[in-house]
């Protein structure tokens, strides 16, 4: 009976991780659960695009163009008579795809090529951390025009762009903490006791380097999401007539933005919202998977406690009896 009760403890605390996590973040990071709440509605949002908008992405409808926010057309139209709440509905779809699947492939490239980078060292680390400062003193704005006017503009052309720009700019990070935990003691126990190389390093090294990786994945998103929207913005991003919030924001909004301004404020709105509703999700859970601010003065809530401090008397010396 003793080891069932025990057995039902630990399977309770090993689901309550999760449930305790939520709890630290409402009680702790209010703005934290805003942005969570906000990226989980876009989230879900861009999943059921399909029920949720009123018209299809594309319906033209010549006689409301330049329509402002009205019962039919509740965010008003474009200059082609398209419904702007279809089209923002939809955007946020292609928002989220670029940014987590952007973001999932900095976060494997950065991962993997860190983690090789530091273990192996020596020459081939040197070189290769040569190439990874020559990319990174490219500015990365043009860098991408330039590969994506090779390969040309498109979704998946986007996200992989994106995507290995950003992952070589992490490798350093993953490094420099495989770097600090090389030389620890259960990493040398787990190469003498004749562990190959892959095991230690997705056994040993992988798990202890998690969580920096879970909130390097994080703050990847908003960053990548409004690159897309830089890239849409000057021609370069998703092409027309996939509605792309950055893609949006030009062409013909800035052409009609005087007379119908609705065109570029709702999905600027809408851009802002994403990319605030992100980081401030990120920056939460960076603070709670951290173990260094956990219980710390810090955190939110958390008044640091005034100790009283005795003044002590000065004690007089004591008379020799001899």
């Amino acid at each position: 009976m003793a080891e069932k009760s025990s057995m039902k403890t630990s399977e309770v605390k090993k689901r309550s991780k999760f449930g305790e996590l939520v709890v630290r973040m409402v009680k702790e990071k209010p703005l934290g659960t805003i942005g969570a709440v906000i990226t989980v509605i876009l989230l879900l949002t861009g999943i059921f695009a399909n029920y949720l908008a009123p018209y299809g992405v594309n319906d033209y409808h010549a006689h409301y163009v330049l329509q402002g926010p009205s019962a039919q057309f509740l965010l008003g139209t474009d200059n082609l008579g398209r419904d702007l709440l279809t089209r923002i509905i939809f955007g946020a779809r292609i928002s989220v795809i670029v940014g987590l699947s952007s973001a999932l492939i900095a976060t494997v490239i950065s991962a993997i090529m860190g983690i090789v980078s530091a273990w192996a060292g020596g020459a081939f680390d040197l070189i290769f951390q040569r190439f990874v400062d020559a990319v990174m003193c490219i500015p990365s704005l043009p860098l991408l025009i330039v590969i994506i006017s090779i390969i040309g503009p498109g979704l998946w052309q986007v996200i992989v762009c994106l995507g290995i720009s950003t992952g070589i700019g992490g490798i350093r990070l993953v490094r420099s903490l495989v770097i600090q935990m090389k030389e620890n003691m259960y990493l040398q126990a787990a190469v003498a006791v004749g562990d190959s190389t892959p095991r230690v390093l997705i056994m040993h090294v992988l798990p202890n380097i998690m969580a920096p990786i879970i909130i390097l994945f994080s703050m990847s998103v908003p960053a990548l999401i409004l690159a897309e929207a830089g890239l849409s913005f000057l021609g370069f991003g998703i092409p027309p007539p996939a509605p792309s919030w950055g893609g949006m924001l030009s062409g013909s909004a800035r052409t009609y933005m005087f007379k119908d301004p609705w065109m570029a404020f709702w999905p600027g709105l809408a851009l802002s919202l994403m990319v605030y509703g992100v980081n401030m999700f990120g920056d939460a859970v960076r603070d709670l998977l951290d173990p260094r601010l956990r219980g710390g003065v810090g955190r939110y809530g958390v008044k640091v406690q005034k100790v009283d401090t005795i003044k002590s008397k000065p004690v007089a010396p004591k008379e020799s009896t001899s």
